[in-house]
């Protein structure tokens, strides 16, 4: 599995990498993705709305599950990766690129977020 060391994890298997100090973006992690399966629609809604860090923005449907979104830090939903519409598979496929899931404006603390390390070490790898 692919965890790159420039992102920070959460322990719900999200990952948010920053762009510049107030924008970051955020998806699910190559675990995650592989433990969902093959992912078939991906829910947003919650673009312009401001969200809690640890609360729901969305969901993913695989074949088999439905699986909450967990926001990683608190912010404003700023963009949905609309070419997950079509292509809901990209987050299989390319977790950490083509597979982002929203862009946020951040408001919150990072103090909740976990390295590259720490991430491992929760997932046991």
């Amino acid at each position: 599995m692919i965890f790159p060391a420039e992102l920070k994890y959460t322990k719900d298997h999200e990952w948010i990498r920053f762009e510049d100090d107030d924008t970051a973006v955020v998806g699910v992690t190559d675990f995650a993705q592989k433990e969902l399966g093959d992912i078939v629609y991906v829910d947003i809604t919650t673009v312009g709305q401001t969200i809690e860090e640890g609360e729901i923005f969305g969901s993913v449907e695989a074949v088999k599950t439905v699986s909450d979104l967990f926001i990683p830090i608190s912010g404003e939903i700023l963009e949905f990766n609309d070419e997950l519409e079509a292509s809901p598979e990209l987050v299989n496929e390319d977790p950490y690129g083509k597979g982002w899931m929203v862009r946020i404006k951040v408001t919150g603390s990072t103090d909740g977020l976990l390295s590259v390390d720490e991430y491992k070490a929760l997932i046991g790898e």
